[in-house]
């Protein structure tokens, strides 16, 4: 008896611990519906000033920024630029509320009438005034707007070529943005706007900057040249640079992979980030969390047909194309946008899953206001996602 005893002990023992061993794999989701926001074509970003959500983006040749509430009710409306072209490509919110949107615009220089090789008659000596001027989105600008009163304010530089920006950051000291050419532009909080810093020869792309107190920069993209001595590993290098306040490059940290695209999307403040990996027909998401002194502390790659985006150090939505075995009922038929979560040590804690009509993530955002905003799109609309 007693023997029987300790081997119904021992056994509950080991099942017990192998219970503890294996915890249960979370379940995925299904994320909740907000509201529709806008045309696929017109979307640009989106961020939020307390509970309303600002939608920016372009018709045509113009750009505009709309305020709506939870139920996609529009609050207001404003056209950026009513004289010239122009364009809405990023945008942040600082301490205040005030709403930063970056872009380009043309300033419509008049352009000099070329001579002519045969001097025409002018019998009166009358001077041609030059009509011809060019429409060249060549101006960084920077659109301020009020959260209260809606006012807006502009402010341009002119720069030697046209640039997209993808990514602008603000913090007390100023905002920061970056886009292609390796261009990095900062401005104070006044729209006083700093002559632009281009890393690389042109073939580096920013799509994420992350701003420090001390006010250092991470900027993250990719780029297919050589950078501070770290020459070009695969077909295009994801890039993570660190720049002194004035753009001056501290570090490079670039990936590794020989005949790979790989490209970092974005970055959070805690240096979470998501981007892509191609190589040959595959396609993944690489979401990696980076110490600060950008060593990774755990990293994923999940098949995926898109871009990744992070928040925080919890959060990474992605077009998720194949079963991952961490969740317990996770093996879609077509490419369907997920979000997953993750605890402080790198494990998958959870899933939330959106419609399968949502054809492409189109951003991840946080708001203290409304939580954290998924936003996806279908063949025609724009939603927003948030956890049930």
């Amino acid at each position: 008896m007693k023997r029987l005893f300790t081997l119904v002990v021992i056994s509950t023992l080991l099942f017990n611990s192998q219970a503890l061993a294996v915890p249960k794999k979370p379940v995925v989701k299904t994320l909740k519906l907000i509201t529709t926001v806008s045309n696929v074509d017109e979307f640009a970003g989106l961020v939020t000033s307390g509970t309303t959500i600002v939608v920016y983006g372009n018709k045509g040749d113009k750009s505009f920024a709309k305020g709506i509430d939870v139920t996609g009710k529009e609050i207001w409306n404003i056209a950026l630029d009513n004289t010239s072209a122009s364009i809405a490509t990023a945008a942040t919110v600082d301490s205040a509320g005030t709403i930063w949107i970056a872009g380009s615009t043309s300033l419509q220089r008049a352009m000099p009438t070329p001579s002519p090789s045969v001097s025409p008659l002018n019998p009166d000596n009358i001077t041609a005034v030059p009509d011809i001027f060019t429409t060249d989105l060549d101006a960084f600008t920077l659109w301020s707007i009020n959260p209260n009163t809606q006012a807006l304010s502009q402010f341009s530089l002119q720069l030697a070529s046209p640039i997209l920006i993808n990514a602008i950051a603000v913090n007390k000291d100023g905002l920061t943005a970056v886009g292609s050419s390796g261009a990095v532009i900062n401005s104070d909080l006044l729209g006083k706007i700093s002559k632009p810093v281009f890393i690389g020869s042109g073939a580096t792309n920013f799509e994420a900057v992350v701003k420090a107190a001390d006010g250092s920069m991470t900027v993250a993209g990719s780029s297919s040249e050589t950078l501070s001595g770290k020459k070009l590993a695969g077909k295009v290098d994801g890039v993570i640079i660190k720049l002194s306040k004035i753009g001056k490059v501290i570090s490079v940290v670039r990936s590794s992979a020989p005949k790979a695209l790989r490209n970092w999307n974005s970055a959070s403040t805690s240096l979470l980030l998501g981007g892509e990996v191609v190589t040959g027909n595959k396609i993944e998401s690489a979401v990696t969390k980076f110490s600060n002194t950008f060593v990774p502390t755990w990293t994923y790659r999940f098949a995926s047909s898109g871009k990744t985006f992070t928040s925080g150090s919890t959060y990474a939505f992605l077009q998720s194309k194949g079963p991952i075995t961490q969740l317990a009922n996770w093996s879609p038929k077509s490419p369907t946008p997920l979000l997953l979560t993750f605890d402080a040590k790198g494990a998958i804690t959870g899933g939330y899953s959106a419609p399968v009509e949502q054809k492409e993530v189109l951003g991840l955002y946080f708001s203290k206001a409304l939580g954290i905003l998924c936003i996806s799109a279908s063949a025609e609309t724009v939603s927003i996602f948030t956890l049930n």
